[in-house]
C-alpha cells in the first residue's frame, strides 16, 4: 500500500506560541503533502518497497534503484522528517524534557539551557535549507547535528529523536529572514513527552 500522510495531531493555529496557522497549513497541505505524493510516484515502478517502513527505505537507500533512488532520498526524507516534525510539537507550554530524557541531555551537555543552545546553533550554522537534530547513537547517548535539504539521520545510522525545520519555507510568513528568533521561540511548543516517547522507545 501507497504511503500516507499522517492527521495533524492539532489545529493549524495551535502552534501560534512559535509558528503562525498559515505557516501551519501551507507547510502541513502542501509542502508535506508534496513530499508525498512524489515519494508514492517514484515507488509506483517498485511497488515491492511499500511493503517496506519508511525508515528502513531511509536507513539504506543502496537498495533503492538508482533510477528513482534521488527522488526517494529527497521526497522520502521530506516525508519521514515532517512526520517527526508535527509529531514533536504540542499547543500546551513545552516546560522541559524529564525522566530519562532529561539524565541523557544533561549527561551529553551539561545541562538544558547548554543543549538549546547547541542546538539553535546547529540550525543557525545549517546553510540554505536543512534540519538540526537531537539523534540518539547506537550506544544509547545522544549527539546534536544538522542534515541538508531533507537528509534524514537515519542514512548516518542515527536515530532522530528531536528536528527543527530550518528550511525557510517553516518560518518565513511570521519570521522573514530571522531563523534565530524563529528557533528560539521554537521551545515553547514542543512536546517533550513525545521526544522522551522517541528516545526509550528507539
Amino acid at each position: 500500500m501507497a504511503f500516507t500522510l499522517p492527521p495533524l495531531p492539532y489545529a493549524y493555529d495551535a502552534l501560534e506560541a512559535a509558528i503562525d496557522a498559515r505557516t501551519v497549513e501551507i507547510h502541513y497541505t502542501k509542502h508535506h503533502q508534496t513530499y508525498l505524493n512524489n515519494l508514492n510516484s517514484a515507488l509506483e515502478k517498485f511497488p515491492q518497497f511499500f511493503e517496506k517502513s519508511i525508515e528502513d527505505i531511509l536507513r539504506d537507500l543502496n537498495q533503492i534503484p538508482e533510477e528513482i533512488r534521488t527522488a526517494v532520498r529527497n521526497n522520502g526524507g521530506g516525508y519521514y522528517n515532517h512526520i517527526i516534525y508535527w509529531s514533536i510539537m504540542q499547543p500546551a507550554p513545552a516546560g522541559e524534557p524529564q525522566g530519562k530524557l532529561a539524565e541523557a541531555i544533561e549527561k551529553s551537555f551539561g545541562n538544558f539551557a547548554n543543549f538549546k543552545a547547541e542546538l539553535e546553533k546547529a540550525g543557525m550554522a545549517r546553510f540554505g535549507s536543512g534540519w538540526a537534530w537531537l539523534s540518539k547513537k547506537t550506544d544509547g547517548s545522544l549527539v546534536i547535528h544538522s542534515t541538508p535539504n531533507q537528509d534524514t539521520p537515519l542514512a548516518e545510522g542515527l536515530y532522530p529523536v528531536l528536528g527543527v525545520d530550518v528550511w525557510e519555507h517553516a518560518y518565513y510568513l511570521r519570521y522573514q529572514n530571522r531563523r534565530a528568533e524563529y528557533l528560539t521561540n521554537w521551545w515553547n511548543v514542543v512536546n517533550w513527552k513525545e521526544v522522551e516517547r522517541r528516545f526509550v522507545e528507539s
